[in-house]
Parts: structure tokens; sequence; C-alpha cells
């Protein structure tokens, strides 16, 4: 078994075109990836085929060549940028005499250099085994049946079979951890939703500055940086937004084309804050020039984990690396924004991405003045409580004149605890 390559060793890179267009993958992404996993990049090989081969994705010449290279430059590994069955993993490596992986291997293993809490690793490790699953037989062909003896000897498992039923151990006890750490966190969403504190999820195409734009409108110091997947983990603040109030603000992994569906079911739990958002802002490199695709490959991750149905504002982040683009709001027939213009690097138009979260989600606010009599202390406690009341004065009968906003349903509550007859005090201003 070739040993796992580790981070900072040499590659060679592989890039092959393929005729179908779901099949299709980009290298200037492959190099990116590559450089986010640490590794360096020696050489790339490229060629184009009507179909990959079933036994070595690439011609039986073109996997020479790459040898060849391999052995030139005393590459560590070779890193194709397109999924790889196990045989053509294994007979690569015949062929190379190296390490190879396949894009979804790089993926994983950014996934596990980057996760830092308790959950992401576990989501991490669930998913590097469930791919590894159907690769184990790479390690063990050099081992027939275990030794036997005095006192050893048993039914014949093979090393293979005992490391899979190990791995299948592994997997049972990784997900009930997992589903431990999942009700923790519904515990958490649901004192969120008992608060009605409108959650807002940055969704978007990995790289295109969602956590440069989260700590820029949070004043936080969520790591982010120019390389892809640096945010893995969910981080959620507070923030304040116009005449809206608290909203809670959550800061998700970033999206890419054909990311692996191991990883897409590991991280679900952690992308239900993307699902069960009141908004969704929809993070987009404006400077980049497959910006169009990266947004179709979004939407496909949001279809797949049943949150394309929540509403949508489009960020168009990184305006300064752009020529004759001001921050600005577009809206649509209704006036409503539906996207929003800005640099989160430079810090301009941030105020315009406020402005428009507060008229989306205003929508769902009530906002009104109510003229209570003294005999209705118990309501004006209430609002009070509620952080709902933003200003107060009297009149000359000594009631309260109260200027309110809080969440409609907050309001649907107060009228079922203290009855229907608090709409009479709106309709008395």
């Amino acid at each position: 078994m070739f040993d796992r390559y580790e981070a900072g060793e040499q590659a060679v890179l592989v890039h092959i075109d393929l005729p179908k267009e779901g099949d299709r993958e980009d290298l200037h992404e492959l190099e990116l990836l590559v450089s986010s996993a640490g590794v360096s990049s020696l050489a790339v090989v490229q060629g184009s085929r009507q179909a990959p081969h079933p036994k070595l994705f690439v011609g039986t010449g073109k996997a020479e060549e790459i040898a060849e290279i391999v052995k030139i430059h005393n590459a560590d590994v070779v890193i194709f940028n397109h999924q790889l069955s196990p045989s053509q993993e294994r007979n690569l490596e015949r062929v190379c005499q190296c390490r190879v992986l396949d894009r979804t291997a790089l993926i994983l293993d950014i996934f596990a250099q980057r996760a830092r809490t308790h959950e992401g690793k576990l989501q991490v490790e669930l998913a590097q085994l469930r791919h590894m699953s159907t690769r184990l037989i790479r390690g063990w062909t050099h081992l027939e049946r275990q030794k036997g003896g005095i006192g050893l000897r048993g039914p014949g498992e093979t090393q293979l079979e005992t490391d899979r039923r190990l791995l299948r151990a592994r997997i049972k006890n990784i997900r009930a951890r997992l589903a431990k750490v999942g009700v923790q966190r519904e515990q958490g969403r649901r004192a969120r939703n008992r608060s009605e504190i409108p959650t807002v999820s940055l969704v978007g195409y990995t790289n295109a500055g969602k956590s440069t734009l989260f700590n820029r409108i949070t004043d936080s110091d969520v790591y982010a940086a120019d390389q892809l997947f640096a945010t893995l983990d969910p981080t959620l603040r507070k923030l304040d937004i116009g005449d809206v109030g608290s909203v809670i603000l959550a800061d998700t992994v970033g999206f890419i084309r054909h990311l692996p569906h191991d990883l897409v079911a590991a991280f679900k739990a952690t992308l239900i804050e993307t699902r069960e958002a009141d908004l969704q802002l929809h993070v987009i490199d404006a400077a980049d020039p497959r910006s169009k695709e990266n947004i179709e490959q979004v939407q496909s991750v949001l279809k797949e984990i049943d949150a394309d149905e929540v509403p949508q504002l489009l960020v168009h982040n990184k305006i300064d690396m752009l020529e004759g683009i001001t921050p600005r709001i577009d809206r649509d027939e209704q006036g409503q924004p539906i996207r929003v213009w800005l640099s989160a690097q430079a810090g301009s138009g941030c105020e315009l991405l406020s402005e428009a979260i507060s008229e989306l989600i205003a929508k769902k606010m009530f906002a009104e003045k109510l003229k209570l009599p003294p005999e209705w202390g118990k309501l004006r406690a209430a609002l009070y409580n509620l952080s709902a009341v933003h200003n107060e004065a009297f009149d000359e009968q000594g009631s309260w004149l109260l200027d309110i906003r809080l969440p409609q349903v907050e309001w649907n509550r107060l009228r079922k605890e203290m009855g229907h007859e608090i709409d009479a005090f709106i309709e008395a201003v």
C-alpha cells in the first residue's frame, strides 16, 4: 500500500477535457484546490478523450506519459481533476508507482485539514470512511488470511474482512455521536425559534468572500483567506439590522461543482442552518469569469439539501476588482431588493446590504403605534420584555403612546394570550 500523501508534498496534476457537460471540470479550480491543500504542483498533464477509459481513465499512452513525468520530477502524488473508480486508482498506481488521488479525495483532505469543531471533525471523518470503504482492497492485496497458531486459529477471516468490519463499527459509532450533537444543535435552534429572532444564512461558491463579508458586518474575526474552503464549521453571530432589530447571521461552508455526495450527506446537519433560514444571502464573486456557472452549482446543491425554497438575496461581492461598478441595490418590479453590489474587502456597499436585509425581513415584522390605557400595563411590560418598544410618550389622559416593532408571530401570540381586543389600541391612535 502506498502511504497517503501529506500536505507539503509534490504533485503532478492531470486534467482531461471531456465532451459531456456534466463530466467537465475546471483546471484553474483544481490548481486552487491543490494550493488550498498545501501541495506544490510540479507539472500539469492535459489531454482530451471522448469518454474515460474503463481501466485507467486516461489511455495507456497518456498513463505512461504521466508515469514518465512523475519519474522526471520525482513527484510524490498524482492528482486527477476527476472522480476515479477504485480499480482505476489501483491500476494508475501500478503504472505511476506512486499515490494517485482523485478530486473527491483531495476535497475530503482539505476538509480534514480545516475542520475545527467536534461536529465538523466527525462529519469529515464519516465522509472519509464512506469514501474509503470502497477502496480498502488497495491496502491489503499483499496479505492472505491472518496467521493462525495455537490459540489463534479462527474462522479464517481475511485482513480485508477484518478491516471492513472495523470500518463499519467506526461509521456506526460516528453516526451515533453525530446524532447526539445534532440533538444539541436542534435544541439551540428551537430556542432561537421561540425567541423569534430571524435567521439570515450566507451561502455561495467557495472563495466568494462569505467569511470576509461576515466579519465586515458583524465585527467578528472568523478565519477568512483567499483559498477554497477556508470556512467549514458554521458560525453564528447576532446582528442588529436597522428597524428590524436583532437577527442571527450564519456563515456556512462554501459549495463547489461536483461536491462529493458523501460530503453533502455528512454536512446536511450543518447545512440545516441554510435550509431553515428566513433569508439566504447568496454571495457571488462578481470578478470571477465563471460566476454564472458557480451560481448554477450553488442552486443545484441548495436543491439537493431542500433549501431552494428559502427567499434569496444575491450579493455580488469583490466589485473593487471590476471597473465601472459602484455599490448599488437592484430591485424587481415591486421595488423589492433582489441584488446588492458591494466589496466586503473594501467595506463599500455594506450599508446597502443592511438596508436590503431590513426591507426583506421587515415584511414579517409588525410595526404600529399603540395607545394603551393605564390599566393595560401588562401588555406594555410584555412589549418591553420583547424589546419591541422603540419610543414612548404620554397623552393628557395618562395613556401610553408606544411606537412598537416586533415579529408578526410575536404580536399574534400576544393577541392569543391577551385577547383580540388589543387590536383596538391600534385603531385608537
